[in-house]
């Protein structure tokens, strides 16, 4: 084969989406997807499957929704977040239980647009979860479901700090629950 015709074949190859499958976009759905934060320190993160979140079952796009690591970059958000705020000794567990991004696709607004995720007040963010927070000695503080969604999401006022993160309005509402609900241990 003349190393013209072999380079035309490994462009066309590409072009038409024959990759190799390293190459292929992680889903948050992947059965080889984590499910849990690696053991560090603290705070521990796990959550359920992603294909039961809402943000996957109800969206207009569940191709879209289900891309990227997502879930795992808010749970590591949340461990950076919480961690400076426990006391020394105490642990915090979270259950991540069910996610809603802020946002929806709108397919009805045509082709050109089914891959754009449409920020309203009407799809705000939505987060359940479950945590424990223990003392030293292993004595339960607190414990609890919270199901936290931030209906002013657009006011902007929470995500101060945070850019233009996709998951911004998420990170500033998990942010808020976690200044109510573990002061610093200084403010006690």
């Amino acid at each position: 084969m003349k190393p013209s015709l072999a380079l035309s074949l490994l462009l066309l190859t590409g072009a038409l989406g024959f990759h190799d499958a390293s190459a292929r976009v992680r889903n948050v759905t992947d059965p080889d997807a984590p499910r849990s934060l690696p053991e560090q320190g603290p705070v521990s993160v796990r959550w359920q499957d992603p294909a039961q979140f809402s943000e996957i079952r109800y969206s207009h796009n569940r191709y879209e929704s289900k891309r990227g690591d997502w879930v795992e970059r808010l749970a590591q958000h949340v461990r950076k977040y919480a961690t400076p705020r426990l006391a020394p000794g105490e642990r915090l567990d979270i259950d991540i239980t069910d996610i809603e991004l802020a946002g929806d696709y709108e397919p009805w607004r045509g082709i050109e647009f089914q891959d754009t995720r449409f920020i309203r007040e009407i799809y705000p963010p939505r987060i359940t979860l479950n945590f424990t927070r223990t003392g030293p000695n292993g004595e339960v503080i607190a414990q609890g479901e919270r199901k936290l969604v931030d209906h002013g999401f657009m006011m902007g006022s929470g995500t101060a700090g945070l850019g233009s993160d996709s998951l911004r309005y998420e990170k500033a509402m998990l942010q808020q629950w976690l200044a109510r609900e573990l002061p610093k241990p200084q403010q006690r």
